[in-house]
C-alpha cells in the first residue's frame, strides 16, 4: 500500500503586524556632495528633489541596520520573537557573499532556528519579500515572518559619478507579517524585463576588482531610460495591483511607491489620478533612495506622522536594478 503524503495547510489571509525602520546616523546635505560632480543643490533639488540623504558611520553595516529595523518591527507587532518562524532580507549590500543577512540578524532578533534567506531585487526586493512571507504564511510554512530592506549603499557609490551617486542614502525598514481572519495583503503583480539590465547596474564585477583589472565595482544608472520606464511602465503596474486587488484608487489611505525620484513620485500619482485624500510618501526628500529599504522606511515614517492611517490600504510598489518590479495594495498595521 503506498502512502498518502502530507502537504501543509496554512491560513487563508495574512497582514502586517507592525513596522520598523533605521537610517544612517547622518544627514548629508546637497551640498556636501556637489563638488566632485560639478552640480550645485539647486540642480539636485530640481531634478530629484532631495534636500538631503542619510548615511551611515563607516563601523556600521546593512546587517545592522536590519537587525535595528526588525526588532523594532517585531517590538511593534506585540509578538514574542520566538514565533517568528522566517526572517528574509531584501538587500544587495550584504557586506559579505555569504553567510546571508538574514540569518545574522534572525540570531541577533532570538529567532533562531528561523529559516533564514536574502532576496536580491534591488530596489523591489521588499515588495518580492512580502509575497514570498504572505506565501509561505498561506501555506504553512511558516506562522510569522519579519520581512526586511536593508542597504548601505554608500559602500558601492562612486562620489564622482553624476548618474547616481547624490540619490543614494542608508537604512533599513522591516515588517512582521502574520495570519490574519480578514485580507490583508492583496495580490503581488511582479515580473522582469532584463533585457535592459544595462539601465541600472554595477559598473565592473567583483573578480574584475580581485584581479586587478578595474576599481572598485559602484552602481550607475541611464538616467532617462530608467525614468521613462518608471513613469509609463510602472503605473500600469500599480493599476493592475489595484485591479488584482478589486480596489479603485479613491479606497486607497496612502499611496507607497519606491522613493527613487520626486519627479517620478509626482508624476505615479498624476498617472493613476489619485484623489487629494490619498496621502503619498514622499520620504526621499529628506532620505534619499535607499533601494530595497525605501518602501518600508517611507510607510514607518508615513504611520508616524499619520496615525489616523492605520487600518486603511496602502499601494506599495518597488521597482530597480535589472528592471525589476513588483507591486501590493496591503492594510497598514
Amino acid at each position: 500500500m503506498t502512502a498518502t503524503l502530507k502537504q501543509s495547510t496554512g491560513p487563508a489571509y495574512t497582514r502586517i503586524y507592525g513596522y520598523g525602520a533605521a537610517r544612517g546616523e547622518n544627514a548629508v546635505p546637497n551640498d556636501d556632495l556637489v563638488g566632485p560632480i560639478d552640480s550645485s543643490d539647486e540642480w539636485i533639488r530640481q531634478r530629484t528633489g532631495i534636500v538631503t540623504r542619510v548615511r551611515a558611520d563607516k563601523g556600521t553595516d546593512a546587517i545592522d541596520l536590519a537587525s535595528a529595523a526588525a526588532a523594532e518591527a517585531v517590538q511593534r507587532a506585540g509578538i514574542d520573537p520566538a514565533q517568528v518562524d522566517a526572517v528574509i532580507v531584501a538587500t544587495i549590500s550584504n557586506p559579505k557573499q555569504t553567510p546571508s543577512v538574514s540569518a545574522i540578524v534572525a540570531d541577533r532578533i532570538g529567532a533562531n532556528p528561523a529559516a533564514a534567506y536574502d532576496v536580491n531585487a534591488a530596489c523591489a526586493g521588499f515588495a518580492y519579500a512580502v509575497a514570498q512571507a504572505d506565501a509561505l504564511i498561506r501555506t504553512g510554512a511558516a506562522h510569522y515572518a519579519v520581512v526586511v530592506g536593508a542597504e548601505k549603499l554608500s559602500d558601492i557609490v562612486d562620489p564622482t559619478d553624476r548618474s547616481i551617486s547624490f540619490l543614494l542614502g542608508d537604512g533599513a525598514g522591516a515588517a512582521v507579517v502574520g495570519p490574519s481572519d480578514t485580507p490583508g495583503i492583496g495580490p503581488t503583480v511582479w515580473g522582469s524585463d532584463g533585457s535592459k539590465a544595462d539601465a541600472v547596474t554595477m559598473n565592473h564585477t567583483l573578480t574584475e576588482f580581485r584581479d586587478g583589472e578595474s576599481p572598485w565595482p559602484t552602481l550607475r544608472q541611464e538616467g532617462p531610460t530608467v525614468f521613462r520606464w518608471a513613469v509609463w511602465e510602472m503605473a500600469k503596474v500599480a493599476r493592475k495591483a489595484l485591479d488584482a486587488a478589486g480596489v479603485e484608487p479613491e479606497d486607497l489611505a496612502a499611496f507607497v511607491p519606491h522613493q527613487a525620484n520626486m519627479r517620478i513620485i509626482d508624476e505615479f500619482a498624476k498617472q493613476l489620478k489619485l484623489p487629494d485624500t490619498v496621502v503619498v510618501a514622499r520620504d526621499i526628500e529628506t532620505t534619499g533612495n535607499t533601494s530595497a529599504a525605501s518602501i518600508p522606511l517611507a510607510t514607518h515614517r508615513l504611520l508616524s506622522e499619520h496615525p489616523e492611517l492605520s487600518g486603511g490600504l496602502a499601494l506599495q510598489i518597488g521597482f530597480g536594478a535589472g528592471l525589476v518590479f513588483g507591486a501590493q495594495v496591503v492594510v497598514l498595521p
